[in-house]
């Protein structure tokens, strides 16, 4: 869902269809199938990024129903039905991005999605085995928990700073642009330098043997998205110094804005944001989940020793 929505944003379609909650008068599940698959491109990613809202929001449903059904926490079952909230507020949102014709509407709705995304990773995280039986063990984690946590939060932010770069207001000028843009360069080093400090902190850790896997991806997914950041400005915006551009070797290098592999690199560089936030969050619920089981553990009495056999 977050990649087919931020297709809709790349490629411009997300007024193709200038209707809701009809598309071009029709039902939303009854809109002829072959003017949509045969159709232009953006009514195509436009409409199914409309269906795919649909089955996303059966799919919350069905997690909400199960929860009441299955899961015993109250407190599991309370999130599920704000899981339910979120989803059908963000496909309001969606709604009235189109029809109010509102670019501001489209940032609040990419950030809520975000959101939306992360919450339902933090469902799994809650409903997982590993959650229920306790995690692997009742070891320290120092602070691991605050720094996750800090992570997490600045990734966020991060993906908040993209959506005004993504959805640039008609009314904004070229000085507020540049600055967004200088900000979310610097908060991307931050994010970086961020993202290898929680990994570090993970493997140095005594709880390293249930996150190392998740920290080594964090890093991984970092370090990719530094590299398609780079090349979604070059594909957007060709070489940003003019003396580079007239290097001989780079005469050759063509500003490709508007192409597809332009709008598959921007389209990566939020998908790629959406999994980092995941891992990010999935390493700070984790490291809290351990440190509460070590604080419920009984403290040995003071002077106590040897060992029952």
């Amino acid at each position: 869902m977050i990649w087919i929505g931020a297709l809709v944003t790349t490629t411009r379609a997300g007024m193709a269809v200038p209707d809701w909650p009809s598309t071009y008068g029709y039902n939303l599940l009854l809109y002829p199938w072959e003017t949509w698959f045969f159709g232009p491109w953006d009514l195509f990613i436009e409409h199914g990024h409309r269906l795919f809202g649909v089955l996303v929001g059966l799919l919350t449903i069905g997690l909400c129903l199960g929860l009441w059904l299955w899961d015993e926490r109250g407190w599991v079952r309370v999130l599920g039905l704000v899981a339910l909230v979120l989803v059908i507020a963000q496909g309001v949102l969606g709604g009235l991005r189109v029809v109010f014709d509102e670019v501001r509407l489209a940032q609040l709705h990419g950030c809520a999605a975000q959101f939306f995304f992360a919450f339902t990773v933090a469902m799994a995280v809650f409903t997982s085995p590993w959650w229920r039986r306790g995690g692997i063990s009742a070891a320290t984690t120092g602070g691991l928990p605050r720094i996750a946590l800090l992570t997490t939060l600045l990734v966020y932010l991060q993906i908040v700073l993209g959506s005004f770069l993504r959805h640039v207001h008609p009314t904004m000028h070229h000085e507020s642009f540049r600055i967004v843009v200088v900000f979310h360069v610097v908060l991307a080093a931050i994010v970086v330098a961020q993202g290898f400090l929680l990994g570090v902190s993970v493997w140095r850790s005594r709880v390293r043997l249930g996150m190392s896997w998740l920290a080594a991806l964090l890093v991984t997914l970092t370090l990719a998205q530094v590299a398609v950041g780079i090349a979604t400005w070059l594909w957007k915006y060709a070489l940003p110094f003019e003396a580079l551009a007239g290097w001989a070797p780079l005469n050759g290098w063509l500003n490709t804005a508007g192409s597809m592999s332009e709008s598959i690199m921007a389209t990566a560089h939020v998908a790629v944001g959406a999994l980092i936030l995941a891992t990010a969050l999935t390493i700070a619920l984790r490291s809290l989940r351990i440190a509460q089981l070590a604080r419920q553990m009984p403290t040995p009495l003071a002077g106590a020793t040897g060992a029952v056999a």
